[in-house]
């Protein structure tokens, strides 16, 4: 397991979801805390309000993205790359641990790995994809660019 998966491995024994785990290594990565918006991640765990729906490793890849390309205070702008960052994630996502593992939504994947063993894997594929992509967008917690 590498350095990645350890981290998970400690944030999910300490009881965030995957939501909360993407977006608390993503502020590691910044140095920074914001028990706000780690607090406000958890309504999307589960398929968000634990309704089933869409990945919550998913959906936090795109909180992750818009942490770095999005508009934060009243004088700041997204990035007008934004948009097609979430396409590329999406399409990604689809074509890998969605086909791998049975869909985008979280029900889906847990109706064929109802012990969760799949979630490890896309948590972490996820947030390395986000990064990525963030990376060749020059942006990222290394000198980001956030306007």
């Amino acid at each position: 397991m590498d350095d990645i998966g350890i981290r998970m491995l400690q944030l999910k024994m300490e009881g965030y979801c995957c939501t909360q785990i993407m977006l608390l290594m993503a502020l590691e990565t910044q140095g920074k805390t914001n028990a706000d918006l780690v607090r406000a991640a958890g309504g999307l765990c589960f398929g968000a309000g634990m309704s089933g729906e869409v990945c919550g490793a998913l959906s936090g890849g795109a909180c992750l993205i818009s942490l770095f390309a999005g508009k934060g205070s009243g004088e700041e702008k997204a990035d007008l790359r934004l948009p097609s960052m979430m396409n590329e994630l999406v399409w990604w996502f689809r074509e890998g641990p969605g086909a791998t593992y049975g869909g985008i939504r979280c029900d889906d994947i847990l109706t064929r790995y109802p012990d969760k063993s799949a979630c490890g894997p896309i948590v972490a594929a996820t947030y390395t994809r986000a990064m990525e992509i963030l990376s060749a967008y020059g942006l990222g917690p290394v000198g980001a660019e956030t306007e």
